[in-house]
């Protein structure tokens, strides 16, 4: 697939899809910076499994091939994706979908036009004073296998990547009835609007901006319904001790920002843990001082 996405020249001693298949393998082996990648061919004897000399495997031309997948990551990630499907039968039925921050170091003051840009952003390592890209991936339900992936600036808000996400999904899982599961930034009315429209369903936590705090409160354990669930810190506890759960079920409206949009009609499901309840309750407070 690398080959015929990115051909090289006849006379060239190695393709592309040569050098990436070799360091798909250390990834999944022995990681190393670019620059070890030829040491360790040699040790982990890529001439005899791969039929690829070790002595070509520098660090230029390991960065050449990279360069060369650059333009076409998304056809070749896309088709990489279809074919373990196809080839082990991965329901992709539900997707989970994320993203996460990469810190940055250095100043990058010549950026290539149509690549992720290292911007300041909200860093999960919480290394604000560095800038950062983005990565999102998505994995199967089934088995946590991943079929797809995507880089975005570091400012990329993750709110406004879930539509183009959902459509790329849709068509590299040739269907479009979907069950993505995110996190709360999956949660916005344009969002939940273009779902609701493409039959894409969705499983995701909503914030305070679209349940308020007071109706949680609210809301009693006594009227909720127990649920047979087992949490996996507790699968090994006796009976009497094991965490409870308690779930409430509604729907809610979720109306947009403009008057002639459509109001939505969610499924909304409340989940009570008694093991958390615990925990709140007896974490210890941040004690206030003042001064006079």
């Amino acid at each position: 697939m690398v080959d015929d996405a990115c051909p090289v020249a006849d006379r060239a001693v190695l393709t592309h899809g040569q050098v990436i298949e070799a360091l798909v393998a250390n990834r999944l082996t022995s990681p190393a910076p670019l620059v070890h990648v030829q040491a360790w061919a040699h040790e982990w004897a890529v001439g005899e499994t791969l039929g690829v000399e070790p002595g070509l495997l520098n660090d230029d031309r390991v960065g050449r091939a990279l360069d060369a997948i650059a333009p076409r990551l998304d056809q070749i990630a896309g088709s990489v994706g279809v074919r373990a499907i196809e080839a082990f039968g991965i329901d992709v039925a539900r997707i989970h979908w994320d993203m996460t921050s990469i810190s940055m170091h250095g100043d990058y003051e010549q950026l290539q036009e149509g690549f992720a840009a290292p911007k300041f952003g909200h860093p999960k390592d919480r290394r604000p004073d560095l800038k950062q890209v983005q990565a999102g991936i998505a994995v199967s339900g089934d088995g946590g296998v991943p079929v797809f992936h995507r880089a975005f600036d570091g400012g990329a808000g993750e709110v406004g990547q879930v539509i183009p996400v959902m459509k790329a999904l849709q068509q590299m899982a040739t269907r479009r009835d979907l069950l993505i599961v995110g996190d709360s930034k999956l949660i916005s009315y344009a969002n939940l609007a273009a779902m609701d429209g493409q039959g894409v369903r969705f499983v995701a936590p909503a914030s305070k901006a679209y349940v308020p705090v007071a109706e949680l409160a609210g809301l009693l354990v006594l009227a909720a319904t127990a649920v047979d669930y087992v949490a996996g810190r507790d699968a090994d506890k006796p009976a009497d001790r094991r965490g409870t759960w308690h779930v409430i079920e509604d729907l809610m409206s979720l109306a947009g920002p403009r008057k002639k949009d459509s109001v939505l009609r969610l499924r909304r499901v409340f989940v009570h843990s008694s093991a958390r309840e615990a925990a709140t309750s007896t974490a210890p407070r941040q004690q206030t001082s003042a001064s006079p």
